[in-house]
């Protein structure tokens, strides 16, 4: 993605809501055909981010600050077993209920 010096310019928006935002924007923000973006208001600015970005920021903070590698089926393999916990914990609840 090209980085675009600041600029403003004035955009129509419409009765609905609706806007166009010109091509020479999507093409420094890297959208192409359909896209979707993160859109944030900040006091009464509005920022727009491609959703991409965020998930490569998200990703970014998790390496920085991880404390030990893991991989995705590490992650999984934890989940599925407090998954497993907490609905045998929930069944004992339950028929511990069912007994008082």
């Amino acid at each position: 993605m090209l980085a675009m010096a600041t600029r403003s310019m004035d955009v129509k928006v419409a009765g609905n809501g609706r806007m166009i935002l010109p091509a020479s924007v999507r093409k420094a923000m890297g959208l192409h055909g359909d896209a979707k973006v993160i859109l944030t208001v900040e006091d009464d600015q509005v920022r727009l981010s491609p959703i991409g970005h965020g998930v490569s920021r998200a990703q970014a903070l998790y390496r920085e600050h991880a404390k030990q590698t893991r991989t995705t089926d590490d992650f999984l393999i934890d989940r599925k077993a407090e998954a497993a916990a907490d609905l045998g914990e929930g069944a004992s609840d339950a028929m511990d209920r069912d007994v008082q």
